[in-house]
């Protein structure tokens, strides 16, 4: 069945890695799988969206996902500031899920009129050092995150994406990150 992903993040924090991580894995476990950006403005901090697709079955669909099943929100400013969260929000269907990088989230969150995980996602990435030009890079983690909540990927796929994306002491941090996540991430709202 397809399942289709839209990230929300800003320049720098790995939107468009994670979007590749995920389908990386997918396909590691036989699925078919597609990654690919939407970027505005390209510079550091400003935002941007990734996609992924996974299937049983070749995916011809070439378009930006428009009815994700999973928003994946990298920045925790985007489920706070209104219109950023209007765009978070925008076309996830019905029974949608959100994997959001969050300490918490308020009682009136629209957030909570969907599927709901949590994981705090920048402290995973201070603690372990995943900081680039002064940013926490969390795409690992909420790669984790993804992974835990959903089920759509398994951990030991993760890891092995991660593994054939880094070496050295890049992919030992990035696991420990994907790691961390997946058993820090809080389902909220099943």
């Amino acid at each position: 069945m397809l399942r289709e992903i839209r990230l929300h993040g800003r320049g720098g924090q790995g939107a468009v890695t994670a979007a590749e991580l995920i389908a990386k894995a997918a396909f590691y476990e036989g699925k078919w799988s597609q990654a690919f950006p939407f970027f505005g403005a390209e510079r550091r901090g400003a935002p941007v969206r990734a996609f992924a697709r996974i299937d049983d079955k070749p995916i011809r669909l070439r378009s930006q996902i428009y009815r994700p099943d999973y928003v994946i929100v990298l920045d925790p400013f985007f489920i706070e500031e209104e219109s950023l969260l209007r765009q978070v929000l925008s076309g996830l269907k019905e029974d949608g899920m959100i994997i959001a990088n969050a300490k918490s989230v308020r009682d009136d969150s629209p957030l909570l009129k969907y599927r709901l995980a949590i994981v705090d996602a920048t402290e995973i990435a201070l603690q372990i050092g995943l900081i680039i030009a002064g940013i926490p890079v969390v795409n690992t983690a909420m790669v984790g995150a993804f992974a835990k909540a959903t089920g759509e990927v398994k951990l030991e796929s993760v890891m092995k994406a991660v593994e054939n994306t880094w070496s050295g002491k890049p992919a030992e941090l990035n696991k420990k990150a994907v790691e961390r996540a997946f058993h820090e991430t809080r389902i909220l709202k099943t």
